[in-house]
């Protein structure tokens, strides 16, 4: 590991948003020739879905016209690597789809994805799928090598500088795990973060109104607009998932 790569993760560390961490480590993967980056954790993992799309953590410099057919439509359902990440941990070299392709093994919407992937030049990569303790959740990242760029050359970067690259992936994951995350129509307000907080904390009805100097009723008001706001249906439901995007108990948000 060099000094740069030292500097590097000591300012990922102290990244003070997801959106600086983001830019950092965007620009880090260019270095070793990756230019698109699809990072995506969910908290909501069935059997049978990844959850719904609205509550993911999704960060990418992938173009619009990309993520709009690749999750708008629905592709990352059939996509192999996708199917991968969620089956296994590790680092998987996407060579994997020819070998798929040349054994015939792959259905109809997966060659769909593959297809449309190949409209976008993203033919060639790695995918890292990050270990979880969670039945419910799941991270992974697709690191898409920049055009010109064969697997060839992409399985001989990672032989000598893998290690390297998935550590500062795995830092990547595990410090957006630890900022404050909401995805689009999901802020709460002060006072609905607040009357979470102390449901959170064990506190009755009574016991809000009297801390917060509000009544009752005002109470359950500002608990009501943000189990709207989160699209849960109990306020049990709230405490946890604005738990899990960082909303409460913060310093700065």
């Amino acid at each position: 590991m060099t000094p740069a790569d030292r500097d590097w993760l000591l300012d990922l560390t102290h990244a003070p948003s997801i959106e600086c961490a983001w830019a950092l480590h965007v620009a880090r993967m260019a270095e070793f020739g990756f230019d698109r980056l699809f990072y995506g954790f969910t908290r909501y993992r069935t059997q049978s879905s990844l959850g719904d799309p609205a509550d993911f953590l999704l960060l990418t410099n992938h173009s619009r016209d990309y993520t709009d057919v690749f999750i708008g439509d629905g592709l990352y359902r059939h996509a192999p690597m996708v199917r991968w990440a969620l089956d296994h941990d590790g680092a998987c070299s996407w060579r994997v789809l020819a070998e798929m392709m040349t054994s015939g093994s792959l259905t109809p919407d997966q060659r769909r994805v593959i297809d449309f992937n190949r409209s976008r030049n993203v033919v060639a990569g790695y995918s890292v799928s990050f270990r979880t303790v969670s039945s419910r959740a799941k991270g992974a990242i697709a690191l898409t090598a920049r055009p010109g760029m064969d697997q060839d050359a992409v399985d001989a970067l990672w032989q000598a500088q893998g290690d390297l690259i998935v550590l500062m992936n795995n830092l990547l994951h595990l410090k957006v795990l630890t900022l404050p995350y909401v995805p689009p129509n999901q802020s709460l307000t002060k006072r609905q973060r607040e009357a979470l907080e102390w449901v959170g904390d064990g506190k009755t009805m009574q016991d809000i109104a009297i801390i917060m100097g509000l009544t009752q009723a005002t109470v359950e008001k500002h608990l009501r607009l943000a189990r709207e706001a989160l699209n849960v249906d109990t306020t049990a439901q709230a405490v946890a998932k604005a738990a899990f995007q960082n909303q409460m108990f913060v310093l700065d948000i």
